[in-house]
């Protein structure tokens, strides 16, 4: 988000990716014969006046080059330098084909190595890589040039999401110190219902915390159920919707975390949504793939 608060931008990069109908569809007919690096993609959303934009171009093996330090997926790729990591774009949005081109650079404030188990089994792990940190986004198209602060992550899997979860709703948001929040709420299939909720300092310090009730929130457009903790006994308040899909809803909402009111970047997903047969026939429309 920028300082500002006028501005915002998601960058995910995927191996094998998680949402892929072309990958679910390689699975069925080649169950663990799948190469997941041909499935790649490098997902930008921005949003804000003037400069909203959402590609998701997936990519084959050919298209993907990947080392410890740089992961190319075709015209874009991300490089990491020791202490920075800088994003270079060039993509097409989608479904109005229009340039999506410029860079991105993440300065970390240090490096975390805090990694947990999203589910009962540990077959899924998330672990915030930098969640302190700083970025500047200077897009040649859009014309956009901001700063503000950052938070990067990583999740992996041993096995489809859908083998583990039901549905979750994740939230990240930073504190008047600096410090980054993150709850994770998640249904898992399997076992009991699990709320991973820490607080993370720039110094790389953490601590677990307890996020308060959870309150149903206003379903999205496409009727996407959303719920998030508060501390104060009334429900958290949606300022805005910038995602709606069918499966997925990304949010900005105000709640009170650690006795503290935050704006926090909210995330629901429904993922029988995301495996029902229509969803996947829907899925090419936004994600196009190039082999």
């Amino acid at each position: 988000m920028s300082d500002c608060g006028q501005y915002g931008l998601t960058v995910i990069a995927f191996v094998g990716s998680v949402f892929s109908p072309y990958y679910a569809w390689a699975r069925q007919r080649l169950a663990d014969r799948v190469d997941p690096e041909n499935f790649c993609a490098i997902n930008v959303a921005l949003y804000g006046r003037g400069g909203r934009r959402w590609t998701m171009t997936e990519r084959g093996k050919r298209h993907v080059m990947r080392d410890a330090r740089h992961f190319q997926v075709g015209p874009s790729s991300l490089h990491w330098n020791g202490d920075t990591l800088t994003i270079d774009i060039d993509e097409i949005n989608v479904p109005i084909p229009r340039r999506v081109r410029g860079r991105v650079t993440v300065k970390p404030e240090c490096l975390s190595q805090f990694v947990t188990a999203l589910d009962n089994e540990g077959l899924h792990r998330w672990g915030p890589l930098a969640p302190c940190s700083r970025v500047s986004v200077e897009m040649d198209n859009p014309q956009l040039n901001w700063v503000g602060h950052a938070y990067m992550d990583s999740n992996e899997g041993d096995e489809p999401v859908e083998n583990g979860f039901k549905d979750w709703d994740w939230a990240r948001c930073e504190m008047a110190n600096g410090d980054t929040c993150v709850v994770y709420d998640v249904r898992p299939q399997r076992g009991p219902h699990r709320v991973v909720a820490q607080r993370f300092s720039p110094n790389g310090d953490h601590e677990p915390f307890t996020p308060g009730q959870r309150f149903a929130l206003p379903a999205s457009g496409w009727r996407i159920p959303r719920g998030m903790c508060n501390e104060i006994n009334e429900a958290p308040q949606i300022i805005s919707t910038l995602e709606d899909t069918p499966f997925y809803a990304r949010s900005l909402l105000r709640t009170t975390l650690m006795g503290e009111p935050v704006t926090a970047m909210h995330e629901s997903l429904d993922i029988p949504r995301l495996v029902s047969l229509p969803v996947r026939l829907m899925l090419p429309w936004r994600m196009p793939r190039r082999s």
